[in-house]
This record gives structure tokens, C-alpha cells and sequence, in this order.
């Protein structure tokens, strides 16, 4: 038997063990981020890297809600909430970029707690309505598809403008365009593909990827700080 057929029928036999390890890993690895970003903003007092933070905390949030919490009747319970800190995270991703528009080089007295993300809250809040209303991810889909294009977009601005001097910003818009290429995949297997498991496995393996490369970027930073 190949090996790629061997490992298809492993995780078909194993699907939910398979969603529960995978979960674990990517919250995993958003922990070990928001310890490492946290550390950078004390040191540095950037205000990017606060937001960049509160992002990974709101995906390992997310990932445990929906991979490891909410199965069978109870899901329907736990969707808003997954829902809520999914779609944050990519606005808190999003605001790493464009805080600097709206805010003072001092900041924010909270990165969790003021106008701009009770605007994101607000909106979020609306997406999950009109999922809830459509028995769908759809809007989730479309808004971090249009998040994180706008994001490879400012993020490929930057690296063009700044980008000798900061290399971590060529790391960023890699990951920006990975963000958005994962968030695609996942709307055109869920969509058209309902989760087949041969697809499924791809989509996991990317949005893996796209973690580790998060990780990589942010020890890479923390080194080069230390």
C-alpha cells in the first residue's frame, strides 16, 4: 500500500483523535507566539507587536473551542464563539498593520479594549448573524478572504518601502499571502467539497503550515531582538 493511501485510511480511522491532535498543535504553537510577542513588546513597546499578540491568543482560543470543546449536539453552542475569536484574530492581524493610522506612537491604554476594536467587534458580530441566519461560514469566509488580501496588499507595501531595513517584513507578507491562499482553500473545500477527508487533510496541513511559519518568523525576531 502507498504510503500517502496507509495515512489517508489511518486519519480516516481516526478523524476525530486526528482534529483533536491537530487543534492541540496550532494552539500549541499560538501559545509558544503570544509568550514570545509578549516578551518583545515589553521589551520594545510596540504597539504592532501588541495587536500581533492578541492575535494568536484569540486563534488558540479558536482552535480549542472548535476542534476540542464542541462536537456533535453541543456544537451549535460553541460555533458563535469560535466564530468570534476567529474572526478577531485576523482583525487584530489586520490592525498590526494599520494601527499606526489611528493611534498615537504611544498607543492605546488597551490593546483589547478600545474604539477601533469595539468597530471590529461590531462587525464581527454582525458576520456571525448573518452565518447564523444563512446556516453557513460564508461571511466568516468572505471577511477574512478581503482581510488578509488587504493585508498582503499593506504588507507587500511595506516590505517595498522598508524592506531593507526590516527583513522580518518580507517573512510577513509571505505569511499574509499564505493566510490568504489557506483562507481560500478552506472556502472552496468547505464550500463546494464539504470536507471531504482527502481534501480536508490538505487544508489542515496548510493552515499548519502557515502557523509554523508565524512561529519561525516570531523566533527568528525574538533572536535577532535579544
Amino acid at each position: 500500500m502507498p504510503l500517502y493511501s496507509y495515512a489517508y485510511n489511518l486519519i480516516a480511522e481516526n478523524i476525530e483523535l486526528f482534529r483533536f491532535f491537530y487543534s492541540m498543535l496550532i494552539a500549541f504553537i499560538c501559545l509558544i507566539v503570544v509568550i514570545k510577542t509578549d516578551r518583545l513588546f515589553r521589551i520594545s513597546f510596540h504597539q504592532g507587536i501588541r495587536y500581533f499578540r492578541n492575535a494568536f491568543f484569540f486563534y488558540g482560543i479558536a482552535f480549542i473551542l472548535r476542534y476540542s470543546l464542541a462536537y456533535g449536539s453541543y456544537f451549535f453552542l460553541i460555533k458563535p464563539f469560535f466564530q468570534f475569536f476567529m474572526i478577531m484574530a485576523g482583525f487584530f492581524l489586520l490592525y498590526s498593520l494599520l494601527w499606526k493610522k489611528f493611534e498615537t506612537s504611544k498607543g492605546s491604554k488597551s490593546s483589547f479594549f478600545n474604539p477601533i476594536i469595539f468597530v471590529f467587534c461590531m462587525i464581527t458580530l454582525i458576520i456571525i448573524f448573518l452565518d447564523y441566519l444563512w446556516v453557513s461560514y460564508y461571511f466568516m469566509f468572505f471577511s477574512q478572504i478581503l482581510l488578509f488580501g488587504l493585508a498582503s496588499i499593506i504588507s507587500c507595501k511595506n516590505y517595498k518601502q522598508n524592506g531593507k531595513k526590516h527583513k522580518f517584513l518580507k517573512l510577513y507578507f509571505i505569511i499574509m499571502i499564505l493566510s490568504f491562499f489557506a483562507w481560500v482553500f478552506n472556502f472552496i473545500f468547505g464550500s463546494f467539497f464539504n470536507w471531504r477527508l482527502r481534501w480536508l487533510a490538505n487544508v489542515y496541513a496548510l493552515n499548519i503550515i502557515v502557523f509554523l511559519v508565524f512561529l519561525y518568523g516570531v523566533i527568528k525576531l525574538t533572536k535577532k531582538q535579544n
